[in-house]
Parts: structure tokens; C-alpha cells; sequence
């Protein structure tokens, strides 16, 4: 630690002890700097969500695609055969919103639309051979980009971030695998 001009070193055993003594000791109670520390977990969340966020948009940019096209291949080639408004209900955007993201990736060959067998009013959305090449690409660049983001941490530390993650995403409704940014989807998302 840094106190003024004198730096001090605390031996492990010193740092456990404060930190059991912090964890006992009413938040109120508690030094500011540690009052702060705890609450900035959302921050950092949302500091590195935006990071990473960005990190990839780069990455699908290289491939030729906007984050919510990338997403959306990705749905689409995990689950082929939804219909655009369960596509719709699963992104938890409107229909409307989604129509030139699936229109673009209709026009590049990537996604087909097919008469669903079970409702003829409606169109199961499906990847093309293409499709699935360009996921397959895409696939790559998100583990590359999950490397180089969780590079500091050790596998045992990525395996406990992830769960606490999972858990803290489960307990506010998150739904696994989609990205809550689709619920803000402009009418005007560029479909290419």
C-alpha cells in the first residue's frame, strides 16, 4: 500500500485478516475506500461490456459484419428453422426492427427463408452453405476475441469469472446468448 511518501507492503496473513475484518464490519462502518470498492462492480461490468463490445464490433467489422448481424447469424445457425417473429420474441425486439437485419443477410446469401411446414404464413429462417461458412468465421474471430480479452486471468480464474458472471446475469433475467442491446435495435439497423 502507498501512505503519502512511504510505501508498506502487507504480508498476505495482514491482507486476509483486514479483509475478514472488512467483510464483518457493517458497510457503514467501513473506510470509504472500501465502501467505494464494493461498488463498483457494475461499473467495471459495464466499462468492460462496452470494451469488449467494441473489441468485437472491430472484429466482425474485419468480417464484413455489424454486431447485431453477427448475433443474429449466430441465432439463426444455433437454432435453424425459427420463424422471424420468434427470431423477434427471442432477441425481444419487435418484428419490424429485425426486418432489414434479415433482409441483408438474405441479399449476401447467408440466411434463406423457407414456407414453414407447420404455419404457411410464416417463414422459417435458415443459414445457407454460405451461412454457415461466414458463422464458422465469425465462430473464430469470437474465440480469438475471448482469448485476448481474458488473457490476465488464469483458466481457474476465467472458469470462476464466468460462473459468477452466469450467475449475476441468470439472477437479473438475462437470457443466455443474447444480447440485451437488440431490445434498442434502431428501425433504420443497417441490413448491407
Amino acid at each position: 500500500m502507498y501512505y503519502g511518501a512511504v510505501a508498506t507492503t502487507k504480508t498476505p496473513a495482514a491482507r486476509l485478516d483486514e479483509a475478514e475484518h472488512e467483510e464483518t464490519q457493517p458497510e457503514e462502518t467501513q473506510p470509504e475506500e472500501t465502501r467505494r470498492k464494493r461498488t463498483n462492480i457494475a461499473f467495471l461490468v459495464a466499462q468492460l461490456g462496452a470494451y469488449a463490445a467494441e473489441r468485437f464490433g472491430e472484429r466482425a467489422a474485419a468480417l464484413d459484419f455489424t454486431r447485431p448481424q453477427a448475433g443474429l447469424l449466430r441465432l439463426i445457425s444455433r437454432e435453424p428453422g425459427l420463424s422471424q417473429q420468434a427470431v423477434a420474441r427471442r432477441l425481444g425486439t419487435p418484428p419490424s426492427r429485425l426486418v432489414a437485419l434479415v433482409d441483408g443477410l438474405e441479399q449476401r446469401g447467408l440466411i434463406e427463408r423457407r414456407r414453414n411446414p407447420g404455419d404457411r404464413r410464416n417463414y422459417a429462417l435458415h443459414p445457407t452453405a454460405a451461412g454457415e461458412q461466414a458463422m464458422a468465421a465469425l465462430s473464430q474471430a469470437s474465440l480469438e476475441h475471448e482469448q485476448a480479452i481474458s488473457a490476465p486471468l488464469t483458466q481457474t480464474e476465467r472458469a470462476h469469472l464466468s460462473e459468477l458472471l452466469g450467475k449475476l446475469a441468470a439472477a437479473h433475467g438475462l437470457v443466455p446468448g443474447i444480447h440485451p442491446g437488440y431490445r434498442n435495435l434502431s428501425a433504420k439497423e443497417p441490413g448491407r
